[in-house]
């Protein structure tokens, strides 16, 4: 994680989704969610979370497509200069067919909700518009996406790839048709499991991190 701001909020919404019960489900998502939470309270002293997972007592922190819109909207509310953000999500990551021809492969890029299957998916359209295009300057957003398909989840214009011994070059993600999905100055950095071709392996172990 690049350096946080020393002064300054520091928010962060951290959804672990793993989809109890059903065909789908995933072992580790909420678990990971858990320690990244220890993460940030312990190692850079965040007191301000909202978390967003299946073992939640308070209906309002349940991995719902309503709760996690509501969520990413109270993680940008009224930031300023010197605030430091972060999104986290573990759960499942999917492809859908781009409506509006701003993508260059021709496919959305979504995450699934606990209730994806009656509510929809959130798609990266949706994402970025939320919590990237709204940051002002001096404000550092860090977004964690440990799904399949991620790569490009959050919209942004440049996508740095890197092989296995470290050589790395940067793609426009911007295509003929896109419009502006950059911030307001603010800056974002986003860190994925997949490229958007690519499939996450669950594990079978309690975390990823272990």
């Amino acid at each position: 994680m690049a350096q946080c701001s020393s002064s300054g909020r520091k928010k962060a919404v951290i959804c672990g989704i793993s989809y109890k019960g059903c065909d789908d489900e995933i072992e580790g998502s909420v678990n990971d969610a858990m320690f990244v939470k220890y993460l940030l309270k312990n190692k850079y002293n965040f007191s301000n979370i909202f978390m967003l997972t299946e073992d939640e007592t308070n209906f309002l922190k349940i991995p719902t497509r309503r709760n996690i819109m509501i969520a990413m909207k109270w993680l940008v509310k009224d930031c300023q200069a010197g605030d430091s953000l972060v999104f986290f999500y573990s759960g499942h990551g999917v492809q859908e067919k781009d409506m509006d021809g701003d993508e260059i492969d021709g496919l959305d890029e979504a995450i699934c909700p606990l209730d994806y299957a009656t509510e929809g998916m959130i798609t990266d359209d949706e994402i970025n518009e939320t919590i990237v295009r709204p940051l002002p300057t001096g404000v550092k957003l860090h977004a964690i996406i440990d799904s399949c398909h991620s790569g490009t989840m959050l919209d942004l214009r440049y996508l740095c790839k890197m092989n296995r011994k470290g050589d790395y070059y940067w793609e426009d993600q911007r295509s003929k048709n896109s419009v502006w999905k950059g911030t307001m100055g603010g800056e974002v950095f986003a860190f994925s499991g997949c490229d958007d071709n690519q499939q996450s392996t669950d594990t079978k172990v309690k975390s990823a991190f272990n």
